[in-house]
């Protein structure tokens, strides 16, 4: 009888302390929402996308809590990371099998038109080609090289954190960037002078 009176209160702060950490969840991806998202949203390249990524890692980081209240997260921020990279991997993996485009959002497209510090109308037009050169050059990328070289060129992270992130060794990181900017040289050749 003992036992059954200690395993239901154990059972009751159990409940409690989950739903300590749910609360505390909600004040947590609050503050982690726009890193998240601006993750995501440079490994798309897209708005709708990102904002979806964004959501699906916050729900499978809350899932994993609400599953495992025992489990302890020593570096919250770099488990949401990497959650959010296989998020963002999945759909670019998903995307091979679609058959037609999205047309860009009516952001992307002012984005696109407004670069920051641009004069003319010509340097207009060349820094929207340039964006778009870019950004179809970046598609043709593998889904790994595409996250290793967001991951470290415009989020700024070693290449050990990239490796911790996604699970690989630095060389593999290593080797995947390599083959990432031979590849994004070879689309943009024409821009170097070459």
């Amino acid at each position: 009888m003992v036992n059954m009176k200690a395993a239901a209160v154990e059972l009751e702060a159990a409940k409690r302390d989950t739903s300590v950490r749910i609360a505390d969840f909600a004040g947590w991806m609050a503050s982690e929402q726009r890193r998240i998202y601006t993750l995501c949203l440079r490994m798309l390249r897209n708005d709708h996308d990102a904002d979806s990524a964004t959501q699906d890692a916050f729900l499978k980081a809350f899932r994993t809590l609400e599953r495992s209240p025992e489990i302890v997260i020593e570096e919250p921020a770099k488990w949401l990371t990497r959650i959010a990279v296989n998020t963002c991997l999945d759909q670019l993996r998903s995307r091979r099998w679609q058959f037609w485009r999205r047309r860009p959002s009516a952001a992307e497209e002012f984005f696109e038109r407004a670069p920051a510090n641009v004069r003319t109308a010509e340097d207009l037009l060349a820094a929207r080609d340039l964006s778009r050169r870019f950004t179809a050059a970046l598609e043709k990328l593998s889904p790994r090289q595409r996250a290793v070289f967001v991951l470290r060129h415009e989020d700024g992270k070693s290449l050990v954190e990239i490796g911790e992130l996604l699970n690989l060794d630095v060389g593999t990181v290593k080797g995947h960037m390599a083959r990432a900017l031979k590849k994004l040289r070879e689309e943009l050749r024409d821009l170097y002078g070459c």
